[in-house]
């Protein structure tokens, strides 16, 4: 029986212990807080994050982390990104070489614009490292709504392993050897959601916002390009895939976040209402940074750069995007 632990009790790290349990692998989930561990133990739910979907009993609640990944297979980082490296930094001389990561966040270190599987070879060189990404909100795959997901790393053989332990009837997994495509279309995707956000706020319709995630695809996959990623990758689960359902949940915090900016909220007030972490927040400043330093046009990502980090009016950006010079649509050349 494989052992798996889940660093990590929000939405997401429910939801896949909750999936893994179902295959009768013997599943340890940690969590910093003990009033959370105490809580769905007397509960069976995680009420803040999951409320509604019933845990397991077989699945095991941990607070202490060096015992949650004692004899684990396979250890699940299902941090916000901008935790993974002090979560690393716990396991440096706790992991064993053998273990197996699995990377669920989507995001780029903000200190440093790495991407976190950079941020891990530094830390646990040793390991294997996968990312796991795509189209997927917490709260479809904790209700078996089928899901489609592709795992990305260097190695064929752990891509498959991991492939293999996480498909099911209902969570279909594609392996992606792209790692650097993978990692920055889960990143940059949630830029284009919050951007929609924004029109839904103002009242813009759906030719706005089809408009914002074709062109927002399409500059995302510039930058990836230029970073080392595969064109195809971006038309691929973890690109166009991800952009679509981001863009369009209701499950979006990313989404919700720029709704509430388009309404006319603070960036403070809009983090208080959503009380979850926004990884395009975080992501809309990297992304800005690395066009510059890659010296990359991404309209889009600067006006929300702008709008967030420099108090420039949503309205007035939407005009500064439309009337930029005229150019031909395809002159970039990529074929997305």
């Amino acid at each position: 029986m494989k052992n798996i632990t889940i660093l990590g009790a929000g939405s997401w790290g429910s939801a896949i212990a909750i999936h893994l349990s179902k295959k009768n692998y013997n599943i340890n989930l940690w969590m910093r807080s003990k009033e959370q561990k105490e809580k769905i133990q007397r509960t069976k739910e995680n009420i803040k994050y999951l409320p509604g979907i019933i845990f397991s009993s077989s699945i095991n609640l941990f607070n202490d982390i060096q015992d949650s990944i004692k004899d684990a297979d396979v250890i699940v980082l299902a941090v916000p990104s901008q935790q993974v490296r002090n979560i690393l930094m716990k396991l440096k001389d706790k992991a064993t070489k053998n273990q197996v990561f699995v990377d669920l966040a989507k995001g780029l270190e903000k200190e440093s614009n790495k991407r976190l599987s950079t941020v891990f070879k530094e830390i646990l060189p040793n390991n294997k490292y996968i990312a796991l990404s795509g189209p997927s909100h917490a709260e479809e795959v904790a209700k078996d709504l089928p899901t489609t997901l592709v795992c990305a790393g260097e190695d064929q053989i752990t891509r498959e392993y991991i492939q293999e332990i996480f498909t099911s009837p209902k969570l279909r997994v594609y392996t992606n050897e792209d790692l650097v495509g993978v990692e920055l279309g889960g990143a940059f995707k949630n830029i284009i959601a919050f951007g929609v956000g924004i029109i839904d706020g103002l009242g813009y319709g759906d030719n706005t916002k089809a408009a914002l995630m074709t062109r927002g695809i399409k500059e995302i996959t510039r930058l990836g390009v230029k970073m080392g990623a595969n064109v195809e990758t971006f038309a691929g689960l973890s690109g166009i895939g991800d952009l679509i359902v981001t863009c369009t949940s209701k499950h979006s915090r990313n989404r919700k976040a720029g709704y509430l900016i388009g309404k006319g909220y603070t960036l403070e007030e809009t983090l208080e209402e959503v009380k979850m972490v926004v990884e395009g927040i975080v992501a809309t400043n990297v992304a800005y940074n690395l066009s510059k330093i890659y010296d990359i046009s991404m309209p889009i990502t600067k006006e929300i750069y702008n709008v967030l980090y420099e108090s420039k009016d949503v309205k007035e950006s939407v005009i500064d995007l439309m009337m930029r010079p005229k150019k031909h649509e395809t002159e970039d050349g990529l074929n997305l």
